[in-house]
């Protein structure tokens, strides 16, 4: 669909199916429809969802509850992704979402109401965790992804750390002297190619070791070095 207009009949077709008089462009809303004396259903029509959609939709809220979004239904790599971020926004905002699909189909995927978040008790303490872990305020907030600093990070920077001084070292050891006390699987799960095992239990720096602490300096210590 390249046109806005053209997701309105099969919107108008999808009310009067359940009995509402249908009629487009009332005022500032794209579609109102009516059901006897019951309180109007108003319809927001974009080709796309954005933010814009929303804060349309969120001010027709003013004049009654039952407001919807309608939207062809994504497609592509991110379609499924796209479409299930937006309706768990919808939820949030009280809002309908209807899909309309390129045979002029529609599928409502939520109706207007109060939603309840359903908090992850799971999540929650995975967060948590990583919060006390984290030694200091080691990443800037807002940053991205790319670099950021872990506490799985800051544990293997202070693995290294010590290894730069003390050379080939038992595992038991280190975590005794760092203080970090899954050392020994932290070096030999390697995944920053920092640690050599060069016997049992004992492991050294590497070269690409020796690189990260140079390029991770202050983030051992839990500081940004802003």
């Amino acid at each position: 669909m390249e046109r806005e207009d053209q997701l309105y009949p099969p919107v108008k077709a999808l009310l009067q199916s359940q009995g509402y008089e249908v009629k487009g462009e009332v005022g500032a809303a794209d579609v109102m429809a009516r059901r006897g004396q019951e309180d109007p259903v108003i319809v927001e029509l974009k080709l796309r969802f954005s933010l814009s959609l929303f804060h349309q939709a969120v001010t027709r809220q003013l004049v009654t509850d039952l407001v919807y979004i309608a939207v062809p239904r994504p497609k592509g790599r991110q379609a499924r992704r796209m479409l299930k971020d937006n309706l768990a926004l919808c939820r949030r905002l009280a809002l309908g979402l209807i899909t309309v699909l390129p045979d002029g189909r529609c599928e409502v995927h939520c109706d207007p109401g109060p939603y309840v978040a359903r908090k992850s008790k799971k999540r929650q303490q995975r967060l948590l965790r990583e919060f006390e872990r984290l030694r200091g305020d080691p990443n800037a907030g807002g940053a991205t992804r790319h670099g950021i600093v872990t506490a799985y990070r800051q544990d293997a920077l202070r693995c290294a750390a010590y290894l730069a001084e003390a050379g080939a070292t038992k595992g038991s050891e280190v975590a005794k002297a760092t203080e970090v006390a899954r050392a020994t699987a932290v070096m030999a799960a390697n995944h920053y190619g920092w640690f050599e095992r060069v016997a049992t239990g004992i492991y050294q720096l590497t070269e690409a070791g020796s690189t990260g602490l140079k390029h991770w300096a202050y983030s051992w210590e839990g500081t940004s070095g802003d």
